[in-house]
């Protein structure tokens, strides 16, 4: 009996196992006939795109090869090859006028104490003149010096020699810094004089002794008491800032200062010094601070001192490099 029991089980038991064989072939089977059609799908895929490639190539025939190298040949022998070069030699002369040129410190240093020597030598003929005169004068020596200066070195460029002051490495740059160049090399070094600018007026006055011509800032006529003097700074404590106190001209910014010391209460400091920036492009000063065209500053001070008269002096300009050459502001004291 236990022995035909153990048979049936090892009956049921071969049977199971014959069953897992046959399932596992069936999934290999199945996988191997999934993997041939995605082969078969990529085949034919790959060789219908093939097919349209080759079918896009353009075959040209051996007259057509012919007739287009015919055609490059004729476009080649009728370019504007002389034409073409005068571009590009004009496009490179633009290029280079274009590129600023930027002059070594020495020189620049060297080219500022030549200019300071030429205003020095003139400042002893120059004291009984007017304002205007003095400018003119000015620019006048100034515009003599560049001229000079430009002859020297272009003899020594055309001589292929350096001379005691510019060597000949530099020669090049400095030609073209003072004729091409000069308003921007100006504006670096702080070379600025005011531009003379002539009115014309008619002249109704009856015929009589003339009259001796004023220094005048741009804007009306400066009262008598206002003192005003060109390129000078003073000293003195702020009654009215001018960071934030503009006046159209020189003579507002002198009445604002005669009005307050009128208005002023007892124990209060009254002004007696005017500072104006009568310059467009703002005006330099030691502070932190930005100061710009038509700053008005009201000042007091019991004995006015200047700060800076005429030009900044050379130890100034070497603590601070963006100090301008000539100093731009114009002040006045009232009631002196």
């Amino acid at each position: 009996m236990a022995r035909g029991e153990w048979r049936v089980q090892l009956q049921l038991k071969g049977n199971s196992v014959c069953s897992y064989k046959k399932i596992t072939l069936l999934v290999c089977f199945f996988n191997i006939v999934v993997a041939l059609y995605s082969l078969r799908s990529l085949y034919a895929s790959l060789h219908i795109y093939s097919g349209s490639v080759a079918r896009k190539i353009m075959v040209y025939r051996p007259d057509q090869i012919q007739k287009m190298e015919e055609s490059d040949k004729i476009r080649n022998a009728y370019k504007p090859l002389e034409l073409m070069k005068l571009v590009k030699e004009l496009e490179g002369e633009f290029s280079r006028e274009n590129v600023a040129v930027e002059l070594p410190r020495h020189l620049k240093k060297k080219i500022i104490d030549e200019v300071l020597q030429r205003l020095g030598s003139m400042n002893e003929s120059s004291k009984n003149m007017s304002l205007s005169q003095r400018m003119a004068k000015e620019r006048e020596v100034i515009e003599n010096w560049r001229k000079e200066k430009l002859e020297q070195v272009e003899f020594g460029v055309a001589r292929g020699t350096s001379n005691s002051t510019v060597p000949y490495e530099e020669a090049g740059v400095l030609v073209r810094a003072l004729v091409s160049d000069w308003a921007v090399l100006s504006e670096e070094i702080g070379l600025w004089v005011p531009i003379d600018v002539a009115n014309d007026e008619h002249n109704d006055k009856p015929e009589g002794p003339e009259e001796l011509e004023e220094d005048v800032l741009p804007g009306r006529p400066l009262p008598s008491e206002c003192n005003a003097e060109l390129h000078t700074d003073y000293d003195g404590t702020a009654v009215k800032w001018g960071l934030n106190h503009h006046k159209d001209s020189a003579a507002d910014c002198c009445q604002a200062c005669l009005d307050q010391a009128k208005r002023a209460k007892e124990g209060e400091n009254k002004c007696n010094i005017w500072v104006y920036c009568p310059s467009e492009v703002g005006c330099h000063s030691p502070d932190v601070y930005q100061h710009k065209h038509q700053e008005c500053w009201l000042k007091y001070a019991e004995k006015p001192k200047l700060n800076f008269k005429d030009r900044y002096p050379e130890w100034y300009r070497n603590l601070r490099p963006s100090a301008p050459l000539i100093v731009p502001w114009a002040s006045g004291v009232v009631g002196a």
